[in-house]
Order: C-alpha cells, then sequence, then structure tokens
C-alpha cells in the first residue's frame, strides 16, 4: 500500500489507506481520543478509540485506516478504526509546544532548539518562501540570458579591505572566507557578459542586531556593456517583482543620497544611511509614492568599495544604489570601474592591494559593467515581518552562536 499525503486524504474517502508522519497534537475526550498527524503538506486527524495508548507528541509514526468525511476535520476527511504504528523510538518531552499558532518560546531557545523549533508550519513556511524566493530570482536571470556561477569560498585577499574577514590557514598560507564572490563575478563578465550566483557569504560582523550574520545568503548578479548603474537597477526591479508576494512598481522610485540626507533634515556630511534614516524614507516612500521599495542611489564614494565608478558629473559620489524595502536596505550594487589604469589609481589612492588575477583582468578588455547583490535572510524576513534575520535563517551564524 503506497504512502498518501495528507492533503489527499478527501480524494480517497471510503478506501483504506496509509500515512506516515509526527504526533503533531494528541486531543483525549471521555469516550474517543483524536490524534493529529502532520506530514510535509498539512494535518490529517485520526480517530482512535478512547483506552488506546497514543505516542507522545512529534513521534514518527506510521497509520493506516479507512478514510470517512468528517467537514470539520482537517481536509474535510479523517481516518477511522486505525493501527497507529511507531517508526521509531517516542520522542522525547519538548521544551515547548508545536501544535499551538505561534511559538511562545523565546527566539534564542528557539535557536538553541532549532532542528525541533523548525517543523512548527509558521517557522517552516518562512523557510519554503525563502525557496521559492531563490527560484524566482533565478528564473528571472535565467530569462534575461544569465548564466549561473558557482565562485571559490576560501580566497587568497579580502573583496572589500582587510575589515570583517574571517582568516584561515590554508596549507601554511593565509587565506579568507570570501566577502562576497565580487571578483570573480567582474573575471566572468568578460566570459559570459551576465552572470549570478545564489551562495554565502561571509562577514565577521561585530554587531549583534536583527539585521547581521556572520554568514548569510547572497544573490549576486553581474551584467556587462552597461551605460550606467540604472542599467543594473532595471534588472533588481524585474528579479525582486519575481521574488516578491508584495506589488512592485514598474518603475521603482529613487532618490539621491544628497536629497535623501536634505530631505530628512539630516547632516550633509553624513557618509552613510543610519538604519533610523532608512526606517524614516521607507515610510516615506509608502506616504509619497505607494511604494515599499525605494532605490537611493549616489552614495559617497568614500563608503563604496574602490571598484565602484564615481559620478561624471559629482565624483564625490558614485554610480551606486541601495534597495531599501519597508525601511531596509536588502540590496546594494552600481557601476564598476572596467579599466585597468583607473583601478590602479584607485587602488594607489585608498592604500589598498588586490591579488594580481583579478587585477590582471582588466588588462584584457573588460566593458562597462555593474552588478548588485541580495541578502536572502534580509528580504524573507521584509516578507513575513520578522524583526530579526535569525527567524529566517536556519541556523544562524553570528558574533555568539557557532551552534547547532
Amino acid at each position: 500500500m503506497h504512502r498518501i499525503l495528507s492533503t489527499q486524504l478527501q480524494a480517497h474517502t471510503g478506501r483504506t489507506v496509509r500515512l506516515a508522519g509526527w504526533v503533531h497534537r494528541r486531543r483525549l475526550l471521555k469516550s474517543v481520543a483524536f490524534l493529529i498527524l502532520r506530514d510535509r503538506t498539512g494535518l490529517a486527524q485520526i480517530v482512535v478509540p478512547q483506552g488506546k495508548q497514543l505516542p507522545p507528541e512529534e513521534t514518527v509514526i506510521e497509520v493506516t485506516g479507512t478514510v470517512v468525511a468528517n467537514p470539520v476535520a482537517p481536509g474535510g476527511a479523517e481516518i477511522v478504526e486505525p493501527t497507529v504504528t511507531a517508526l521509531a523510538e517516542p520522542a522525547a518531552p519538548l521544551p515547548f509546544d508545536l501544535y499551538r499558532p505561534e511559538l511562545t518560546a523565546a527566539l534564542p531557545v528557539q535557536l538553541d532548539h532549532a532542528p525541533l523549533a523548525l517543523r512548527h508550519p509558521q517557522r517552516r513556511n518562512a523557510f519554503r518562501l525563502s525557496a521559492e524566493v531563490v527560484a524566482g530570482f533565478r528564473r528571472t536571470l535565467d530569462g534575461l540570458g544569465f548564466t549561473e556561477i558557482h565562485t571559490p569560498k576560501v580566497v587568497g585577499s579580502a573583496t572589500e579591505s582587510g575589515a570583517n574577514v574571517f582568516a584561515l590557514d590554508y596549507f601554511g598560507r593565509p587565506a579568507y572566507l570570501a566577502q562576497s564572490p565580487q571578483f570573480y563575478k567582474q573575471m566572468m563578465v568578460g566570459v559570459f557578459e551576465r552572470v549570478y550566483e545564489v551562495g554565502p557569504a561571509f562577514r565577521a560582523e561585530p554587531h549583534d542586531t536583527g539585521r547581521h550574520l556572520a554568514q548569510y545568503t547572497s544573490l549576486d548578479a553581474e551584467l556587462g556593456f552597461i551605460t550606467d548603474h540604472r542599467d543594473v537597477m532595471a534588472v533588481v526591479r524585474e528579479a525582486v517583482a519575481a521574488m516578491s508576494t508584495v506589488d512592485v512598481p514598474e518603475e521603482i522610485p529613487a532618490i539621491h543620497f544628497a536629497d535623501a540626507l536634505a530631505l530628512m533634515g539630516a547632516d550633509p556630511g553624513e557618509p552613510d544611511l543610519a538604519p533610523a534614516h532608512e526606517r524614516w524614507l521607507g515610510e516615506w516612500v509608502r506616504r509619497e509614492h505607494g511604494s515599499e521599495f525605494l532605490f537611493v542611489t549616489g552614495y559617497p564614494m568614500v563608503k563604496r568599495p574602490f571598484y565602484t565608478y564615481p559620478q561624471p558629473d559629482r565624483p564625490a559620489y558614485s554610480n551606486s544604489f541601495d534597495l531599501l524595502f519597508r525601511g531596509l536596505e536588502v540590496a546594494t550594487g552600481g557601476q564598476r570601474l572596467h579599466r585597468h589604469g583607473d583601478y590602479v589609481a584607485a587602488l594607489a589612492a585608498r592604500g589598498e592591494r588586490v591579488d594580481e588575477s583579478y587585477l590582471e583582468t582588466f588588462r584584457y578588455g573588460i566593458p562597462p559593467h555593474g552588478g548588485f547583490a541580495i541578502g536572502l535572510e534580509r528580504f524573507v524576513a521584509r516578507l513575513v515581518g520578522a524583526a530579526n534575520v535569525r527567524q529566517t535563517t536556519l541556523f544562524p551564524r553570528d558574533r555568539r552562536r557557532l551552534t547547532p
């Protein structure tokens, strides 16, 4: 007898079927007991005669029985005359209940018991949505002629100076966990013109906030033969429209960094936006433009990496952007330098060095290009209304957490 899933019960009314899953809840009444089974698709109700011993919550079981219609049961059907068989030893007592609509345990407790907490439908559904977000990203870029690549995560030099990197001993030589695939993306523009990657990024973040992680999933893209950063922003718009469950304007509103500071009455010498600035701008664009999204362009060059292209008419500012989603930066990008001489000058001005194999790339003809990166966990957190990116990260890594 083949196993069916809980959502298929009603289609098998009157037949004997086999289900398998976890004991989600036990409900004991005077004359009858109900066992709620959970599988990957949902819940199924099992009617058990009084007196039968029921396995504890989260025990893995198999149930065979007859399907009968019941409009008040999950899915409009239930199992009667069941045979319940445990497929593993009885589950240990739980640190918190999973059958309640919301997990009441504090987030640190949930993270300590992540393999269990992630079974809760509310937590699990966020990661199903995350998978759909990535699928939408891939589908869009595939349709725009991009090629998916997979780049090294152990590298010989830092991508964005020496700050916030994890150092490694690589067979007696210094190495680092990659902060991003930036250098490799640019190299591959010279091969495929348009590339993207979905992979981990590592930042030795000293922050304990709801928006920072030491490891996160980055959705990266790079494209050649652009006019300026606005061509990159157009691709970002197409990607987030396919990734989002909210309306994305045909043209996302944009504001220059200097104009944003003036609008908020902030110090015009500010080199970057603080979280409070992002929240203010999120409320402003929703109120004034009816949009959940806002591009902030033209960040000061002092706050952008050395490979960023300066704004031609205002060289103190850059051809770069951040995308704010509901008042939080979820993506960053811009136009890159593409001439070898410009790289040499930019590195000298900042007193920085990079791996020669990267710099050599620009001796052999790289077109005007640009790209972006979207933080998956932040983006999904905004979609589901989570206040902390740890709620949308399977096993978070931060300053204090290395397990599970």
